[in-house]
């Protein structure tokens, strides 16, 4: 069941193929930063940078081995993003149109797309319907759908455009409904973090910032499915804030919002705010706006991040903490990718049950 995942970033798409017993074959990314960590995350996929406007099926071919039976992936989002400029001319916006042209040159049994909900606005739906004429002979396609990763169990508010297509000769037709059996109550912000104030830093040759809760440490059942087996992570060393901005963020309330900086409060019983990337260095290296811890007066830490937006303890993300927080801004919730790739799942599991179709 080997996969193939374009503009890979990180993961989170990666992730929850392997909950759902698909395989990765190959992760392509351009970007070396955002996708630095992913073969230490994902060592049995192969790991290749390159720019997929330039892809072509036959290198695809080259580096797998028997069948593709999905490509899945989310082509860069900022040139449809509502908060953006959403410049007509931006060149990303051409690369979700590379995206479904693989698609049809490989031809896998599914393929899910995903993006912003601002894909879904103005003239942005055009591109996408143009995109979409690529595959429409070959490909049923639901009509794109608005999910949250709240929806399926997150600890953040995460709203994305999917859109999933089977090949028309399997006989599958995927709608929401299909989603509805993995669809969870959203975790709260306590469930996801509360137990890594008592986590305290340890010393470890493969990674400085590395920490370890406390075997006595109650974790929710969120956490508890999260936490590493040795309960070790990193990512959680504290952004270092002037007094001044310490006594300001202590006077946030929970669910309020600093005047100054923008950040909003998480409160204990919330939902986090969707997390936002930020730019790297060649769009001005503008830092995202990081939400307040509900207790301390200081922003999230990049495992607290990891965390609400649903990646395992396990995960290992940058060294710099400014491109930690622009790979899980850019991600996909891996509690909602698991989801969405076990739905599908069960409409493949479906169609191969059903001998009569290979006759018709």
């Amino acid at each position: 069941m080997s996969v193939i995942e374009l503009f890979s970033g990180c993961g989170g798409f990666s992730h929850g193929l392997e909950a759902a017993g698909f395989s990765v074959a190959v992760a392509y990314d351009n970007d070396p930063v955002l996708s630095s960590s992913y073969s230490r995350n994902f060592p049995s996929a192969k790991q290749i940078q390159a720019d997929v406007s330039k892809l072509a099926s036959t290198d695809v071919y080259k580096e797998v081995s028997g069948p593709i039976i999905g490509i899945v992936g989310g082509p860069p989002c900022q040139g449809f993003s509502s908060i953006g400029k959403r410049q007509e001319d931006d060149p990303r916006r051409g690369l979700l149109s590379h995206f479904f042209r693989l698609v049809g040159e490989i031809r896998p049994s599914f393929f899910v797309m995903e993006n912003v909900v601002g894909l879904q606005q103005g003239a942005a739906k055009e591109v996408l319907s143009r995109a979409l004429q690529q595959v429409s002979d070959a490909y049923r396609i639901s009509e794109p759908m608005i999910l949250d990763a709240s929806e399926f169990g997150a600890a953040t508010k995460r709203p994305r455009v999917f859109v999933i297509g089977f090949l028309k000769e399997l006989g599958i037709e995927f709608k929401q409904q299909n989603l509805v059996p993995y669809k969870k109550p959203a975790a709260s912000v306590a469930d996801a973090i509360k137990d890594l104030q008592r986590a305290k830093q340890v010393s470890s040759p493969a990674h400085s910032d590395t920490w370890k809760i406390p075997s006595g440490a109650k974790l929710s059942s969120y956490a508890e499915r999260l936490a590493s087996p040795d309960r070790l992570f990193t990512g959680n060393t504290r952004t270092k804030h002037s007094q001044a901005v310490i006594d300001r963020f202590a006077k946030v309330l929970p669910g309020g919002i600093d005047k100054v900086g923008r950040h909003p409060r998480l409160s204990w019983g919330g939902q986090c705010p969707t997390l936002r990337a930020g730019t790297g260095s060649d769009r001005g290296s503008f830092q995202s706006v990081r939400p307040l811890h509900p207790e301390e007066p200081r922003v999230i830490t990049v495992r607290e991040a990891a965390r609400l937006q649903g990646f395992p303890d396990s995960h290992i993300f940058h060294e710099a903490i400014w491109h930690s927080f622009r790979m899980i801004g850019n991600s996909v919730s891996p509690i909602m990718s698991e989801a969405i790739f076990m739905a599908v799942r069960d409409c493949l599991d479906r169609s191969i049950s059903r001998p009569h179709l290979a006759a018709e």
